[in-house]
């Protein structure tokens, strides 16, 4: 989950504790089958906390299941940040953040499978994900390094197809993931200005070393997300 700074005292600790374990519950139920019929009583059950707990934090099963979705995409976007650190290049970032989010499927599953059955309604929402994705499109734009475009309609473009790779991943596991991602990546890099020459090298240039998130930086960060 999306880190946060600690809570002052033991209530304020216990309380914080009790949504995360709320959320994380509902977090879970999104990724196994999206389904949120779950009774409040079968979600607080799963979050080992008592049932009155939950009106203490939200006020329905359809606020619960939001914040899962924000805490998911947050978490998501913390992650590029991490790993991204210290890319310049906007093209290279919406490169990178294609091939990682393939790869992501497998070390984070439960992460993707909320952006992939929820992630459609946050293209255009005001977390961190799609926060982060339009800073990176505006700089692309603005640097001259993209086509003028409405950066708006080239979010919904490049949201719409790192959510269709997404479920490439899961739906057709055999599919080599790595290779789909540097193709998307290509064709998005194409569809957004860049010489095809350029974006076929971009989007096979080494990753940074996701083994070390906090690596030392070599300048921006990102998400190229949704």
């Amino acid at each position: 989950m999306p880190r946060s700074a600690p809570p002052s005292n033991r209530f304020e600790r216990r309380r914080a504790e009790t949504r995360r374990a709320l959320i994380r519950a509902a977090r879970q139920i999104l990724a196994e089958s999206g389904d949120t019929s779950a009774s409040i009583q079968a979600i607080a059950e799963r979050a080992d906390v008592g049932f009155g707990s939950f009106y203490n934090h939200f006020e329905s099963k359809t606020e619960l299941f939001e914040a899962a979705v924000v805490d998911a995409m947050e978490e998501f976007g913390q992650n590029f940040d991490e790993r991204l650190t210290g890319i310049e290049d906007p093209a290279e970032l919406v490169a990178a953040g294609f091939r990682l989010s393939a790869r992501m499927a497998d070390s984070h599953p439960e992460l993707m499978q909320v952006l992939r059955r929820r992630g459609l309604g946050h293209i255009h929402s005001d977390n961190g994900l799609a926060r982060r994705a339009l800073r990176d499109l505006e700089a692309g734009l603005t640097s001259g390094r993209f086509a003028p475009v409405d950066p708006l309609v080239a979010l919904s473009a490049l949201g719409g197809t790192l959510l269709s790779l997404v479920e490439l991943r899961f739906a057709h596991p055999d599919v080599d993931g790595d290779q789909a991602a540097v193709n998307l990546a290509e064709m998005v890099l194409r569809m957004l200005g860049v010489p095809s020459d350029d974006a076929h090298e971009v989007a096979r240039r080494p990753l940074p070393d996701t083994a070390s998130p906090a690596a030392p930086a070599r300048g921006a960060t990102s998400s190229a997300g949704v």
